[in-house]
């Protein structure tokens, strides 16, 4: 746990960006995450986008407290994806001439080409997290590409074996999150959706690539495992291929979407000795849950998980969403753990 906050909530990472600063159509063309730079989505200046970046940061943060959010992030307004922004910061990377694969979901995808060793140039996000801890005084959580991820969203033209691109990847992600660490966050959270797309590998060296990515990692960690954002991807599995691996991983939490899969969360009980950060919210859903539809998928959750292991969560991140109903899911999130603490003390 990160407070004395029973059932606390928090958000999986980002949040929707102003229309303002991102062109949301072109943000969402072809229903593709980008992997490479995508420069034209943003609607600010280069010489003010910075600016304009923090001032949405500010307002993503005061939406977070304004809905009840006990853990917040800075929103990743910031980034035109969750993982391309560390992703091509790094040395070895060839950003200006990208290769084509076919994505997590069979799309063409261009990504960037691995072409030397990896290592960074400088920290990345340390200042977002210095932003974000002199704008709030809530747990803050920063949220990071986990390195099989990374390896999955690139092409290798240098090290010539995936588990070793992996574990480069994990060199440089562990690097980053001990600076972001120092930089005062409480909580370093890896995204791996790609644990899921790609079982087999996975489970040869995906928990050894998030021990080295989390060692020396002081306080709470976290791995995020998803089926993709609910704009991108409508069809959804009923279970995941990759889950009980991650007992074996050094992360504190593990965050799973199950409100739009309707997973059987009987899953859960091959992570007793983690905190599960369970998605409660439905992305997918136009409709905004109500306080006690969050209550009741919180009481399933309590059901395999005590309450003291439970973190409360949307299933993934809501950029893809209008503001106003990612606001309103949030207040209901808040409401809902609300109403299931009272039961719970009482």
């Amino acid at each position: 746990m990160t407070d004395a906050t029973l059932l606390p909530t928090t958000v999986v990472g980002s949040y929707p960006q102003p229309a303002w600063l991102v062109d949301q159509a072109m943000l969402r063309k072809n229903n593709v995450v980008p992997r490479v730079r995508v420069k034209e989505i943003w609607r600010v200046p280069e010489d003010a986008l910075e600016q304009a970046q923090d001032d949405a940061t500010v307002l993503a943060i005061r939406d977070m407290e304004r809905a009840g959010i006990d853990i917040v992030t800075d929103g990743e307004m910031r980034r035109e994806s969750y993982s391309n922004r560390f992703a091509l910061a790094l040395e070895g990377v060839d950003v200006d001439q990208p290769a084509i694969v076919v994505g997590r979901m069979g799309k063409p995808t261009p990504v960037p080409r691995v072409v030397g060793a990896l290592r960074r140039r400088r920290p990345v996000e340390v200042r977002d997290v210095q932003f974000l801890r002199a704008n709030t005084d809530r747990v803050t959580k920063i949220t990071l590409p986990g390195p099989f991820t990374l390896s999955m969203q690139a092409k290798d033209e240098h090290y010539g074996d995936e588990e070793a691109l992996a574990m480069a990847y994990a060199e440089v992600v562990a690097e980053e999150a001990r600076d972001l660490k120092a930089a005062g966050v409480d909580v370093i959270q890896l995204d791996e959706p790609w644990l899921q797309a790609k079982p087999e590998q996975a489970k040869r060296y995906g928990v050894k690539a998030i021990n080295r990515a989390l060692e020396g990692v002081a306080g709470p960690t976290v791995v995020h495992l998803c089926f993709g954002y609910a704009a991108v991807v409508s069809e959804k599995p009923s279970g995941y291929s990759f889950l009980p691996q991650l007992a074996d991983s050094s992360a504190a939490q593990i965050s799973i979407e199950a409100a739009q899969p309707k997973l059987d969360l009987g899953m859960l009980r091959d992570l007793s000795n983690k905190t599960i950060m369970l998605g409660v919210l439905d992305l997918g859903a136009a409709e905004v849950e109500t306080a006690e539809t969050v209550a009741a998928r919180l009481r399933e959750g309590l059901r395999h998980v005590p309450a003291e292991r439970l973190v409360a969560a949307p299933d993934c991140g809501m950029k893809y969403l209008p503001r106003e109903r990612a606001f309103g899911k949030l207040k209901a999130l808040a409401d809902g753990a609300a109403i299931v603490r009272r039961e719970l003390a009482g």
